[in-house]
């Protein structure tokens, strides 16, 4: 997961709606169903949806009241802890 990318869909969703990024997951979702897509290929499609999740949770830590640079912060600092266990 990339920070940079989170901020930015979560600017996104802001500017928009959220609704926009849960269509491209399912999209991109249903995408890695074809059977011809290359490793490299799934891979960069599971990085996507990641960052589209991510942003969504930060989101919704927003709703909840948190600063976004806390809600980024706290998500990132859950994503690390995640990965260093």
């Amino acid at each position: 997961m990339k920070l940079p990318v989170i901020k930015h869909l979560t600017n996104f969703i802001e500017n928009n709606d959220e609704d926009y990024v849960v269509e491209t997951i399912e999209t991109l979702e249903d995408l890695t169903e074809v059977s011809s897509l290359k490793d490299e290929e799934l891979d960069v499609i599971g990085e996507l949806i990641s960052n589209m999740y991510g942003a969504i949770e930060v989101n919704k830590a927003i709703k909840e009241g948190k600063s976004k640079k806390d809600a980024l912060n706290e998500f990132m600092q859950r994503v690390q802890g995640s990965i260093d266990n």
